[in-house]
């Protein structure tokens, strides 16, 4: 009974992680909108316009390039299929999720990955000018992010001892003076950058901008309509919602469930929910006061973050 109990509550508690990221994602993007349109002194689409947007897009007819293959199909779904798996397993709202045990951050990062390089293969499968040259930046900009993105995770992992997302929370929990050390706090910096990069997020990308020869993730997408188009829109928004919520978590976990029960999970997403919504309002602000940056100076953008997360390293090596 009790392992049938213990099945029945880690369902359960997957099923609600997964479905306040799929609505939070959205909304979240919506809050951020809100408050680059306040801040520029536009009052702005309603916050929950994004939801009303997805709602419209999966009412649509489905249209897809007539030189596309089964790529083109099924990247949309990969992209949402391997959010939905994260949420699962992430310790988002509880550090005790489904399937903890297994919740790698490498792994985790390889199943990031999966989603970004199913969309340029689609943007590749269109075989127009634009998806090519959308890919071909999304995959150099994911290259020189990733091993920051790698190495900031070995910076953490190393005092911890353990790679184990859920394991990393709850140190930060019992330890917090691991929080405040300068391994964590460089590791979360280039972390951060990263999070800016791969959610195409000023000053890497500008969401909002449809510029032929500026535009990153948009090219990828210019052929999607319908409801593909909703999938890739919801399952990028997700992602977005999914780094800053590992983010905040990894920084600030206090909030979250460190037990079992009802109330203590309540908490722990009301946490979430409010640690979340604030890191939002600060990339928000912060896009407003700062430009895209040049392609080409994208590089030392990223270099810059994959040396911070080389000095976390060896930091947490010096000092162990």
């Amino acid at each position: 009974m009790s392992g049938g109990g213990s099945l029945v509550g880690g369902v359960l508690v997957a099923g609600i992680q997964i479905t306040a990221v799929a609505v939070g994602g959205p909304l979240l993007v919506g809050i951020m909108r809100k408050i680059r349109c306040r801040l520029e002194g536009r009052i702005g689409p309603p916050i929950h316009q994004p939801l009303l947007d997805l709602r419209k897009l999966f009412s649509k007819q489905r249209m897809r390039p007539e030189q596309s293959s089964w790529v083109f199909g099924v990247a949309p779904v990969v992209l949402v299929a391997t959010s939905v798996l994260i949420a699962a397993m992430a310790p988002l709202a509880t550090t005790r999720p489904p399937f903890g045990r297994t919740a790698d951050f490498f792994a985790i990062v390889f199943v990031l990955l999966l989603g970004s390089v199913s969309l340029a293969l689609a943007a590749l499968d269109t075989g127009t000018p634009f998806g090519g040259m959308g890919s071909s930046r999304a995959m150099t900009i994911g290259a020189l992010a990733e091993p920051a993105l790698l190495v900031a995770i070995l910076a953490m992992s190393i005092p911890a001892h353990t790679s184990n997302l859920p394991a990393l929370v709850r140190i930060g929990l019992v330890h917090p003076q691991l929080i405040a050390s300068p391994e964590r706090i460089l590791a979360l910096v280039s972390f951060l950058v990263v999070i800016l990069a791969e959610s195409g997020r000023l000053p890497v990308d500008n969401p909002s901008t449809h510029l032929e020869l500026t535009m990153i993730h948009e090219a990828m997408v210019l052929e999607y309509a319908g409801p593909d188009l909703g999938l890739v829109t919801l399952g990028e928004s997700m992602r977005l919602a999914l780094l800053l919520g590992l983010l905040v978590n990894l920084f600030a976990p206090w909030g979250i469930a460190d037990r079992t029960g009802a109330a203590a999970f309540t908490i722990g997403l009301a946490a979430l929910f409010a640690k979340v919504v604030l890191a939002g309002i600060g990339i928000a602000t912060f896009e407003v006061f700062t430009a895209k940056l040049r392609l080409f100076r994208l590089p030392e953008l990223l270099a810059g973050a994959f040396v911070l997360a080389v000095v976390a390293a060896v930091t947490a090596l010096v000092v162990r």
